[in-house]
């Protein structure tokens, strides 16, 4: 059983990586209640092998109830349940561009700055992006090379390094 909370900042491309995952034969759930996240963990575990992937989406527009994730979390850790944590970021300057192509509203901003509402975000997703087992800058991604990393990572080997080897 595989579980991952694919998380990240309004705009980074976390709907995109849920699509790619789902297309991969993960089971994806995008903006579960945070009281329900442990309920959905426990079923997915003691599915029988029926679903042996699973994604979970997970951002700020869970307001309060965010906070709570960390006790869920800290109670996995002590437990050893398996779960692993991607987190989508982007420069701030790119995330503002996205939102003002997007004409959309960024959840924290309401009708203030989009820059502002970023770095609210920033603060409440602190936690998650610290326990992250991969961050992916998707500043300048395309949608197919997001893809390849996602690939690379949860489809290909499972195993993840950052180290580079270049050969000349």
């Amino acid at each position: 059983m595989r579980l991952v909370i694919v998380t990240g900042m309004s705009g980074a491309g976390k709907t995109a990586a849920l699509k790619m995952l789902e297309d991969m034969g993960f089971y994806c759930v995008d903006n579960l209640p945070i009281p329900l996240v442990g309920k959905f963990a426990e079923l997915v575990q003691s599915s029988s092998g029926e679903v042996s992937c699973a994604a979970l989406g997970i951002d700020v527009r869970s307001g309060d109830e965010l906070a709570q994730l960390e006790g869920t979390l800290n109670d996995w850790n002590n437990i050893q349940f398996p779960y692993e944590i991607l987190f989508l970021d982007a420069d701030d300057r790119v995330l503002v561009k996205r939102y003002k192509e997007s004409r959309r509203s960024h959840p924290l901003a309401m009708y203030g700055r989009v820059d502002e509402g970023i770095h609210r975000e920033r603060e409440k997703m602190r936690f998650l992006k610290e326990r992250a087992d991969y961050i992916i800058d998707t500043s300048h991604l395309l949608t197919r090379e997001l893809k390849k990393e996602i690939n690379r990572i949860f489809v290909d080997n499972g195993k993840f390094s950052n180290m580079v080897i270049s050969v000349l």
